[in-house]
């Protein structure tokens, strides 16, 4: 039997074979240095160019860049470039403020200027809206933009690593790695940031404790979270460790209780051997556990593991959008899917008759009905699970199984909502899933409940346009697609689509 060990290198030798044939085949070879003209982006950013019809993606590159590049990566008909030299800069070209741009996962699009960053987000949409969805005629609103796209993070996650001499170090992963890219600053996060990792650092070298090793799994100190409240300014520090207790946990909070504006401090366990970066349990060492935000006039408690959008300034707006869209008269009952820690349904809830809001994780509904209580609000009621599971239940307990209707139609007969007051048990429905967007079982409900109007709040727009064709397909209509810049100089953006139902 052939061992293992001559297995792997026979299918490694195949491998080199198959990536030799299609360099043949394609003429481009991994090291080599081409010419090429930038004529599209990629929806990661990436700058799109070819040579002799062979597809390029090159990082940092901006359409209308005319730049030497070296191949990184050579497949059949595409591969993979970094940029050697600008020959000809494009007009939509701008300086990086931050020096670790290039090798920095964080911000993929600062090369390009800010208007250039718009186009490209609104087009993205667009595309997305277009190819996976079959939107062709759809009303996409220009794209809300910032006046200021810097510093505008109101939290951070820093990964804590060591560098080749053994220093402790922090910042940010390289793309596509788990290599910590050292950040002295970070130009879209608060500045009071670089002040916390250097006293957590100190902290650390002081109290000789070890940051996290993910190759062995040993080490304490995994990552630094840092949540800055724009409105109070009003900051929490949670370190995520490796372990059950902090050693000097009272030397920490008494360093960074110097910090102006300081309000919690704490640790959260993690000791799985993941990706995920916060664990279950959360120890608060100083403060109240929480910081308090505001979003237009109403108030939010926010704690480590709570969802609280990450652009204060574009959260108004965005949320302003969504209850523009909602068309709210004040008889309506809401449905808030995926609410967090009840910001939407908050913002809702003076307009409508009743709010109901669902979320998944318990500490964000025990925040959720604390900021209902804190702003004074009784018509919003929220319930923990999943929005997949919890709509359905209530759907059917509060309805009633489905009666037919006497009138049938050519495809059938016809289900109608069987509520007490004989209208649909939901008006307006709310949605605001992550990035991989609505479960099945949540779109089949929504389908059955028919809302007047569903709004459709969205990080993700690949899978915004695969769940809005499976809705359109259904009976509702896409009215219009309004994108907002929540995150400048990355690729993300977020949207607020607005979908009718018409008997």
């Amino acid at each position: 039997m052939m061992n293992r060990y001559k297995s792997r290198n026979i299918e490694s030798a195949g491998k080199k074979l198959q990536a030799e044939r299609e360099t043949e085949k394609s003429g481009i070879a991994k090291n080599q240095v081409v010419t090429t003209v930038i004529e599209d982006m990629s929806e990661n950013g990436e700058g799109i160019g070819k040579v002799d019809g062979y597809t390029l993606f090159v990082k940092d590159a901006v359409v209308g860049d005319r730049a030497e590049v070296k191949i990184v990566k050579a497949k059949k008909s595409y591969g993979y470039a970094r940029l050697v030299k600008l020959l000809t800069p494009s007009p939509d070209r701008a300086v990086p403020v931050c020096p670790a741009a290039a090798p920095c996962g964080g911000c993929q699009l600062q090369a390009m200027s800010y208007e250039a960053q718009l186009r490209f987000k609104e087009n993205k949409v667009k595309n997305h809206l277009e190819r996976i969805g079959g939107f062709t005629d759809v009303q996409v609103l220009p794209i809300i933009g910032m006046e200021d796209p810097l510093h505008y993070r109101n939290k951070a996650q820093f990964p804590v690593s060591r560098d080749k001499d053994g220093n402790i170090r922090t910042g940010f992963y390289a793309g596509r790695t788990h290599s910590v890219i050292e950040t002295p600053h970070c130009y879209i996060g608060h500045p009071v940031n670089d002040r916390i990792l250097a006293l957590v650092k100190a902290y650390m070298e002081r109290e000789g404790i070890r940051p996290y090793d993910e190759n062995l799994h040993k080490g304490l100190v995994r990552h630094i979270l840092i949540r800055r409240a724009a409105a109070t300014g009003q900051i929490m520090v949670c370190l995520i460790i490796n372990g059950r207790k902090l050693p000097a946990a009272d030397k920490l909070v008494r360093s960074l209780s110097e910090v102006e504006g300081m309000t919690t401090v704490g640790f959260n366990v993690n000791r799985e051997r993941t990706n995920v970066i916060l664990g279950e349990k959360t120890v608060i060492l100083y403060g109240p556990g929480y910081i308090t935000d505001r979003i237009g006039a109403l108030s939010f408690r926010i704690s480590p593991q709570s969802f609280f959008q990450v652009n204060p300034v574009q959260t108004e707006k965005l949320y302003e959008k969504a209850l523009e869209f909602a068309d709210l008269k004040g008889e309506e009952t809401v449905w808030d899917l995926y609410c967090g820690i009840g910001t939407i349904s908050l913002f809702l809830a003076g307009k409508a008759k009743q709010v109901y809001g669902v979320e998944i994780v318990p500490q964000a509904i025990e925040n959720a009905r604390e900021n209902a209580e804190l702003n004074r609000i009784e018509n919003a009621s929220f319930f923990v699970g999943k929005a997949e599971e919890v709509l359905p239940e209530w759907y059917e307990r509060q309805c009633g199984k489905a009666r037919q209707d006497k009138a049938k139609n050519e495809n059938g007969e016809k289900e109608v909502c069987e509520c007490r007051d004989g209208k649909t048990c939901a008006d307006v429905i709310i949605v605001d899933p992550p990035r991989k967007g609505c479960d099945q079982k949540l779109l089949d409900t929504i389908v059955r409940i028919k809302p007047e109007r569903l709004v459709y709040v969205s990080c993700n727009s690949a899978t915004l346009a695969r769940d809005l064709n499976y809705l359109c397909r259904e009976g509702f209509v896409l009215e219009k697609v309004q994108p907002v810049d929540m995150f400048a100089m990355t690729v993300g953006v977020e949207c607020v689509a607005l979908l009718t139902f018409i008997e």
